[in-house]
């Protein structure tokens, strides 16, 4: 199986999060794409957080019914940050047979040298990478060839046209907080949910 890994806060998962899910699965001919709520970022704090269980259960809610995506428990239950090296290297343990793919945003892309053990996670999946095509491509693939053998960079990272979508998780908590409405900002279930249970009111 060709196995797209979407990780993040999901702090809420919002259309911009299922838009890259989509065009990641069909751009990239994915089997499937899991959403990985991190339990603990080590590199972010995450804001007004109503906890990983909750932004677990909104990540189901955001993705029930559509058998392209599903939601993974996996950095929830191990304790600990959540360094995506560990990650990759759980789910080839799990899923030896799968092909994994990391999908990422170009500014992280491009911080991938900066991460725990960079070229493990290229050795471990593929990045995928959500980029319109142009220079910042060319940019990209010039900064990450030094983590690979420059004979399998262009193989070991992939890009695909992202169209843009200017929400943000910390734009629907302000939203949220100011008493402004988020539909169509988030799933019909993810906005019943954040109301029902009151998640980043002010």
């Amino acid at each position: 199986m060709r196995l797209g890994i979407l990780g993040g806060t999901f702090n809420p998962p919002h259309i911009g999060h299922l838009v890259c899910a989509q065009e990641a699965h069909a751009q990239l001919a994915l089997d499937r794409v899991i959403l990985m709520p991190a339990a603990w970022p080590p590199h972010k704090r995450v804001a007004a957080d109503p906890g990983a269980e909750a932004r677990y259960d909104l990540c189901r809610r955001a993705v029930a019914g559509d058998e392209r995506f599903e939601v993974s428990r996996l950095e929830l239950d191990r304790p600990g940050q959540s360094w995506t090296v560990d990650t990759l290297r759980a789910l080839r343990d799990e899923r030896p047979q799968d092909d994994l793919t990391f999908i990422v945003g170009g500014d992280m892309a491009r911080s991938l040298p900066t991460w725990r053990e960079p070229e493990t996670v290229l050795e471990l999946a593929t990045l995928a990478v959500a980029e319109r095509a142009g220079s910042e491509r060319e940019d990209i693939r010039g900064e990450l060839r030094g983590l690979v053998a420059a004979t399998s960079a262009d193989v070991r990272v992939r890009f695909f046209d992202m169209p843009r979508v200017d929400v943000s998780s910390s734009l629907v908590r302000e939203r949220v907080a100011t008493g402004r409405p988020i539909r169509y900002l988030v799933p019909d279930a993810v906005a019943a949910a954040i109301a029902q249970n009151g998640w980043y009111r002010a």
